[in-house]
């Protein structure tokens, strides 16, 4: 990666600086987990990435220090009486990193392009409540016809196709973010290069050593930039997570946004561990043979002893999982759905999946073979071991595969892998129609390729119901069809697992995991 002159004359002002005794510049040393995919916002997908693409690239709407949505590059908006039409004022001071400035028209092009179904966006889907985005994204209409308008520079509309009471959440998500048209048009899929790269948030990249880092330095040209303390983020890509603990105790990380659960104890203080809206779970391909039986499925999920997750193999506190939908999610039915083997003693459950195993035509001598595929981390493998342990006491037999992050979900997002597939979700918005949608049959990120005619039917209903019980009721029932079907493994709801340094300041741990820069600083 090169640098312009511009970032080469910062980068000697920082060493002319400190040779003379200045103060060094505030840097935030994070482990952030798998390398990224891109820093495009319509081309990435994991919560490493959205890290930095979050600190560089604001919406409409972004976060505060909480999670909680906020106005962002939006100085204003106005919903109309039908709760179709959201009507957002941009900032007059908001300007892209290269001092062009933020338009309306750079949130159509980019709602246009994630809709455009060349670009081939996976998470598209999340802004499918507005107006013809789906039938956009599946190139039935044309580009113009998508639900978003210029009505002037920094008058923004937004249709909807029904009212939707988490769309100001959804506008937090990455799919939602602007992109600098100018900055597209000139470099193509090159204006995520660090020499190119502009964006509207309090950072901006300047270095990517793949394998290593990104490196992002605060952006003066930041509505918000006098309240923006750290100067610097050092983004490290890092899977190994007890290599990743001993650099934090060695103090070159100030942050970890995951360790290993056994080192809970031993960092004492540091460790912030909270619950948040997400789940663990496995996917079962439904296109292989061997798992398109519903009583195998079941088979495998009444095996798993989800209690011990937790409390003993991680030693974190997660909750069992027994539904699909984490327990209070708004918008939902309280205690929507449970297994109704839930509360039965692992002991009898086991009989019972043994039983269901041997109808199938499986035993000792005939197992059921599979393959357990998960994402390199020491908790995930930790986790399959387990699992793989617990599935022998019903005639089945498992090979262990790993592979980094990226490669890991390329698969399971193209359908590519034997058997079981580790994967996890946390929710981009807090609505329970962002988890069931997991499982629709035309999503990419229904990695198990679930289908059934029902569920798809109810989800729709859902979108045009405008009472908020009667939807709630609708996605309740959609939600015990697919786990009836057992349509995915759901095994425990997260807690995220952070080790923030005493030094740093602003740090809140909040039901979505979600901690943007800007509201930290760091002391020496």
């Amino acid at each position: 990666m090169k640098f312009t002159t511009a970032l080469k004359a910062v980068a000697l002002a920082s060493v002319f600086s400190l040779s003379f005794g200045a103060v060094q510049a505030q840097t935030l040393h994070m482990m952030n987990g798998g390398e990224p995919a891109s820093l495009d916002p319509h081309r990435v997908s994991g919560d490493w990435e959205n890290r930095i693409v979050g600190d560089y690239i604001e919406g409409l709407m972004t976060e505060d220090a909480e999670g909680a949505p906020i106005l962002g590059a939006a100085e204003s908006y106005e919903v109309s009486e039908d709760g179709l039409v959201y009507t957002f004022k941009i900032r007059e001071d908001s300007v892209w990193s290269d001092g062009e400035p933020v338009t309306a028209g750079d949130f159509v092009f980019a709602f246009q392009r994630l809709m455009n179904p060349e670009t081939a966006a996976g998470y598209a889907y999340l802004q499918y409540p507005i107006k013809n985005a789906e039938a956009v994204n599946a190139g039935e209409m044309e580009l113009s016809e998508l639900g978003v308008a210029a009505i002037d520079d920094k008058t923004l509309e937004i249709t909807l196709e029904n009212p939707a009471p988490f769309f100001l959440g959804a506008l937090t998500h990455y799919t939602a973010y602007p992109v600098p048209q100018h900055a597209v048009e000139e470099f193509g899929d090159d204006w995520i290069q660090p020499q190119n790269i502009v964006g509207n948030g309090p950072y901006t990249p300047v270095e990517w050593v793949p394998g290593s880092h990104i490196k992002s330095v605060k952006s003066e040209s930041y509505h918000d930039a006098e309240n923006v303390q750290i100067e610097e983020v050092m983004y490290y890509a890092l899977d190994d997570l007890t290599a990743a603990v001993n650099r934090y105790r060695a103090g070159e990380f100030d942050i970890l946004t995951d360790f290993p659960a056994d080192q809970v104890t031993a960092l004492g203080e540091d460790a912030a561990v909270a619950a948040f809206q997400g789940v663990h779970y496995y996917v079962m391909n439904q296109n292989a043979e061997k798992l398109q039986d519903v009583n195998v499925r079941k088979a495998l999920s009444m095996a798993i002893n989800r209690e011990v997750i937790g409390p003993d193999l991680w030693g974190t506190g997660e909750v069992a999982a027994y539904s699909w939908v984490p327990p209070g999610t708004a918008n939902y039915v309280e205690d929507a759905f449970q297994y109704e083997w839930a509360d039965t003693p692992y002991g009898e459950r086991v009989e019972e999946a043994r039983a269901l195993m041997e109808a199938a035509g499986y035993s000792a001598d005939n197992p059921l073979k599979l393959t357990i595929n998960y994402n390199t981390n020491d908790n995930h493998q930790r986790l399959a071991v387990a699992i793989s342990s617990m599935w022998e006491q019903v005639h089945v037999t498992t090979e262990l595969s790993n592979a980094e992050v990226a490669v890991h979900y390329d698969a399971l997002q193209n359908n590519d892998f034997d058997s079981i597939g580790r994967a996890g979700w946390l929710m981009d918005y807090n609505d329970p129609i962002n988890m069931l949608e997991l499982l629709r049959s035309d999503i990419q990120y229904n990695y198990g390729r679930y289908s059934n005619p029902e569920f798809d039917q109810l989800l729709r209903d859902s979108a045009t119901e405008l009472d908020l019980e009667a939807r709630a009721e609708i996605l309740a029932k959609a939600e015990t069809i697919a786990m009836e079907d057992y349509a995915a493994l759901p095994l425990a709801f997260y807690v995220s697992r952070n080790a923030v340094s005493p030094r740093i300041e602003g740090f809140v741990p909040n039901a979505r995991d979600v901690h943007r820069t800007r509201w930290m600083s760091k002391s020496e």
